[in-house]
């Protein structure tokens, strides 16, 4: 049986997977745009790529969390 405490933070795990999933998913959207425009604004580049690389980092450490969770029910 889970616990109230625990569906609490899976609750609140997928919420912030879904956030950051809707983050990446702009960011990923921004960083496109940026290669098509090149070589206009080539100095943001790396300044996008990090943004957009610490999301997903971020989502995959959440998912990893959330699944090990999902497994202790």
């Amino acid at each position: 049986m889970v616990q109230v405490g625990e569906q609490n933070s899976i609750d609140e795990l997928k919420t912030k997977i879904k956030r950051l999933n809707s983050k990446g998913g702009q960011m990923k959207m921004d960083l496109h745009d940026l290669a098509e425009g090149l070589p206009t604004d080539f100095d943001k580049i790396m300044d996008v790529a990090g943004k957009t690389y610490e999301i997903f980092r971020q989502l995959n450490e959440l998912k990893q969390e959330l699944k090990t969770l999902e497994q202790g029910k």
